[in-house]
């Protein structure tokens, strides 16, 4: 039995990213889930947690997320480095950066965790399709398909800590190559979609590093069936990237 919490699911809720966590739900009717509420202590500092998931928010909540989080910073650090999975989705990844600059040039301290800063354009919407690939222990890459709708950028190395390499849409930047930020077991990427219903071997893939075994998904054949599909329309060249 794995436990799951979900971090402050009141605001951090954008684009439908909650069914990620529905999905898990409905997959391990066994699994422990707590949601957390911003009023309440996270679970994963009292308990041993497997997987730990926050969905995108509106820019506004970044910085009161910021301050709530900014006390468990050196906990996180030591849940990282036991390989628990952190899977960040939309805009939650940034507040463990260096920084957020704001339209107004104001510099918003994250967490640090990662070395790296975003850049917030409220008139610059940024909504893109992706596909890439990820590397698992096994020897063999998975290919991941999301949408993006955001923004801001986030500029980092990542070359050698990323969520996904890229086969066609952007990275982190518009620049990049790469997508997300990946260190140990720690998953933050701007992909949405839900991105685990789009991608149920990802999604089998992350359950196993929270030590959830080989499971098989609710409606894992049609979610299959479904993804392929998809697949292949993200490989047509026809298909234009930006939305």
């Amino acid at each position: 039995m794995i436990k799951i919490e979900i971090l402050y699911p009141e605001v951090c809720n954008l684009y439908g990213d909650l069914f990620n966590m529905n999905y898990l739900e409905q997959t391990l009717p066994d699994a422990v889930i707590y949601r957390t509420s911003l009023n309440a202590p996270p679970r994963f500092l009292s308990e041993d947690i497997n997987f730990i998931y926050m969905g995108p928010c509106p820019e506004k909540e970044q910085e009161l997320i910021i301050r709530k989080l900014r006390p468990y910073t050196n906990r996180i650090r030591d849940l990282i480095e036991k390989d628990t999975v952190f899977l960040f989705t939309g805009n939650a990844f940034e507040i463990f950066g260096s920084y957020i600059e704001t339209d107004k040039k104001k510099k918003i301290p994250c967490l640090g965790i990662y070395e790296g800063y975003s850049i917030r354009r409220m008139m610059h919407r940024h909504n893109s399709v992706f596909l890439g690939t990820i590397s698992t222990d096994t020897g063999k890459d998975i290919e991941v398909i999301g949408f993006k709708s955001q923004f801001t950028h986030t500029y980092a190395d990542n070359s050698k800590g990323y969520c996904f390499k890229k086969v066609r849409g952007y990275g982190i930047n518009p620049e990049s190559d790469f997508e997300g930020i990946r260190i140990r077991n720690f998953f933050g990427t701007y992909l949405i979609g839900p991105l685990l219903i789009l991608n149920p071997y990802l999604t089998k893939y992350l359950l196993s590093l929270a030590g959830a075994g080989n499971v098989s998904l609710k409606y894992e054949k049609e979610a299959i069936d479904a993804y392929k599909v998809r697949l292949e329309e993200f490989h047509d060249p026809k298909r234009t990237i930006d939305q």
